[in-house]
């Protein structure tokens, strides 16, 4: 290093003659405002955190590659999935939901799994949970769902009165919460879990034919959770148990890896399905729709800095690539506004641009200007559309494949409503000890409930699901259900 590169200089590259004593009007004082490095630290200092995420707010992250392993290239037309043996830069960002950024890691909560896949046709991102469903399928309901989920506006505390009397009156959550009270509420470590895209999406191939699609990362670590105790205990000895594990194991060559497949249903499925397969509280059965490979996630590199990469890294499932589609789920689509909006609040307009998120292919656009904007802003170039100055242009062949909707404008529920089939079958399928586990955690979970109205409701829903699983909790709160007996 020379000797420049050693000197400390401010934000605009201007030497910095004194960095520990503030410039003032004698050695007593008072500070004076013309000491601008001063004022430029401070500045800079009380704006040094971004806003918290509202949701994923914890997380640790890795950068990696993805590996073609199969050709799938009659489902879609997608670049970085064109060729076996193809790799893709990619960056993941794994996180808890409900809580702050200071929570702990080992919370009974549901794990964020969202990858960032750098192609050569733009930014492709992935962004789903270690869960199959979710609690809720319309996102006029998430802001409502996810106030039950922080604090009290009073007590600022946790509020399991709020979490339970939502769920209660929301059935089509059932299926999820079994997954979240079971043994696979808490995961081992963020290497020792699956993660899943969740919704279903569109594939379209180079002749314009589609599938709709639904991905799953199989762990190659193996699927391991902690037992509450051993989560509890980890909690309180090291909240940052998750991120320090993730850390370490890249750090010293021991590369997580999963396994990317997908189920493929034809289009025309989607109308016959016995569930709806755009309800994201719901899952394709494999028997129907049996896993196909389609390649391999490995992360081999951390972070150089955490706030850089990790907490500036933003994702959304409208980051699309030409190939890959958007389908009619509900959730999906308030999605698709939601998560951009945040970024752009959180980070900035120009939230795309920062290293982390930046495309390696280059960008060509009409958008000028906005906070933050580090590149030259366009320069000279053309700065609307159409022109005549040979800006850029659409290419029709990128559009995406067209689909048939019908039906009068109005605020419609789904068609279906069974939301008891898929959560009784996953308590039929847990051994014995499982679901003793199962019914104790959601009972040591609902005990601090104050109105037994809402521990009923619940307890009905259980019931439907299956009446073993509805007795069990309803015993384990001491409460009768006479009326579904």
């Amino acid at each position: 290093m020379t000797a420049d590169q050693n000197k400390l200089t401010t934000s605009w590259g201007a030497p910095v003659g004194d960095n520990q004593n503030s410039m003032t009007a004698g050695s007593r004082g008072p500070t004076l405002i013309q000491d601008v490095h001063l004022l430029e630290k401070l500045a800079h200092f009380n704006r040094e955190r971004v806003p918290e995420r509202v949701v994923h707010a914890k997380g640790a992250g890795a950068h990696g590659y993805f590996e073609v392993t199969q050709d799938l290239t009659k489902y879609t037309k997608a670049d970085f999935l064109s060729e076996v043996g193809k790799r893709t830069p990619m960056f993941i960002r794994f996180s808890t939901v409900a809580g702050e950024n200071g929570s702990s890691d080992t919370v009974r909560d549901p794990r964020g799994f969202a990858v960032k896949f750098y192609t050569e046709e733009g930014n492709y991102d992935l962004v789903g949970n270690n869960t199959p469903v979710f609690f809720i399928r319309d996102a006029i309901k998430f802001p409502d769902f996810i106030h039950t989920q922080k604090r009290h506006p009073q007590t600022h505390l946790k509020n399991p009165n709020a979490v339970w009397d939502f769920w209660s009156l929301s059935p089509e959550s059932l299926h999820q919460v079994t997954i979240l009270m079971s043994d696979r509420g808490i995961p081992a470590t963020l290497r020792h879990m699956h993660g899943f895209g969740s919704h279903t999406f569109k594939w379209v191939n180079a002749e314009g034919q589609g599938v709709w699609v639904k991905y799953h990362f199989k762990t190659e670590q193996g699927v391991q959770n902690l037992a509450p105790d051993v989560a509890a205990q980890l909690a309180g000895e090291n909240a940052d148990y998750h991120t320090e594990d993730l850390f370490n194991a890249i750090d010293q060559g021991d590369f997580p890896a999963w396994r990317l497949c997908v189920q493929i249903m034809p289009l025309e499925d989607a109308n016959t399905y016995r569930f709806d397969p755009f309800d994201v509280t719901k899952v394709w059965s494999q028997k129907d729709y049996p896993l196909i490979e389609v390649g391999r996630m490995v992360l081999d590199r951390n972070p150089e800095n955490y706030f850089a990469e990790v907490e500036q890294a933003t994702f959304s499932p409208g980051t699309l690539v030409p190939g890959i589609e958007v389908s009619p789920d509900k959730m999906l689509q308030g999605r698709l506004f939601a998560y951009a909006d945040a970024h752009r609040y959180r980070v900035g307009a120009n939230h795309n641009s920062l290293p982390i998120n930046r495309p390696k292919n280059e960008v060509n656009n009409y958008q000028r200007d906005g906070q933050m904007r580090a590149d030259n802003n366009g320069g000279s170039s053309v700065y609307y559309e159409p022109n005549s100055f040979s800006g850029p242009t659409e290419t029709s062949a990128d559009k995406p494949a067209p689909y048939e909707v019908s039906g009068a404008a109005d605020s419609v529920a789904y068609d279906h409503n069974d939301h008891y089939t898929q959560a009784g079958d996953l308590y039929r399928l847990l051994s014995v000890e499982e679901r003793a586990r199962l019914v104790q955690t959601i009972v040591g979970a609902m005990k601090p409930v104050e109105k037994d109205e809402i521990k009923l409701r619940q307890i009905r829903h259980f019931y439907k699901a299956d009446p073993e699983y509805g007795k069990g909790v309803a015993a384990g709160l001491g409460l009768s259900i006479p009326e579904i007996e």
